[in-house]
């Protein structure tokens, strides 16, 4: 597959969306959370603590819906400031009882609406960037359809970030960069291939740790792998001390752009 068919794939409105992952996962443990304590709750974030295995854990996702209805309702998966805010009062209270947190990532970026932009959008979004790069228990982000630029970086300062083979991972839409440099949105398929958006691409420069399988609904044994390789990464971080556990984030990304060995 092309790099511009791999962002078709990670658009398909049949993939499976956060809410997929944390069923199949977490089933009915999981319990949702609502709200930021300031202005409301924003359905384009789904947050709340879940069971793995034995272990209690922080999940928050980013849920575009699944049909016209739901998408509407979780505003495409594009999150206003309240969405990061509810994000980072989840992360925050994990910090509290070292509970880790796994992001499930998947926007084309953060809500651009006037709205948003009053209610802090760029302050929300930096607030979880540099709140994030210091908290105190481990993060898994892992995206699993578009990575669309601040958007998805507001859940993804992690100790490792993962993603699935058919999906994207970029600072600008194709469209939008095809429309910057050449004014001509068309160009997108060109663009996607120089920005190098796609899971192995991201994987040969570094920015990414795993390359995951893409999972279909009835996949039941990849769910019960997918599990198994969030615990055993949560179990190598938790045995750290907080020391190392920041130190060793602030290095992945410090590292980021260096030339690989």
């Amino acid at each position: 597959m092309t790099a511009y068919e791999k962002l078709m794939a990670a658009r398909d409105a049949n993939k499976l969306t956060a809410v997929d992952y944390i069923a199949h996962m977490f089933g009915d443990s999981f319990i949702e959370m609502h709200g930021d304590r300031r202005y409301s709750d924003d359905k384009a974030i789904i947050a709340g603590l879940a069971m793995l295995y034995d272990t209690p854990i922080t999940v928050i996702g980013i849920e575009k819906g699944r049909n016209t209805k739901e998408r509407v309702e979780r505003n495409f998966g594009q999150a206003h400031p309240e969405g990061y805010r509810k994000a980072l009062r989840l992360m925050k209270q994990a910090e509290k009882f070292h509970r880790p947190v796994l992001c499930f990532v998947d926007t084309s970026g953060a809500y651009p609406g006037i709205g948003a932009e009053e209610r802090g959008q760029g302050q929300a979004i930096a607030e979880n960037l540099m709140e994030m790069m210091t908290l105190k228990t481990p993060i898994l982000s892992i995206v699993i359809g578009e990575g669309g630029s601040g958007g998805a970086l507001a859940l993804a300062v992690a100790d490792e970030v993962w993603m699935m083979e058919d999906s994207v991972y970029s600072v600008i839409s194709p469209e939008g960069c095809a429309s910057i440099l050449w004014k001509d949105s068309t160009k997108a398929p060109q663009a996607a291939e120089a920005l190098k958006i796609t899971a192995q691409d991201l994987f040969n420069l570094g920015v990414i740790e795993r390359i995951v399988r893409q999972p279909k609904a009835e996949d039941t044994a990849m769910f019960e792998s997918l599990k198994l390789l969030v615990s055993r990464t949560f179990e190598k971080n938790l045995a750290l001390t907080d020391d190392e556990l920041t130190a060793n984030r602030y290095e992945r990304f410090r590292k980021i752009g260096k030339p690989l060995d």
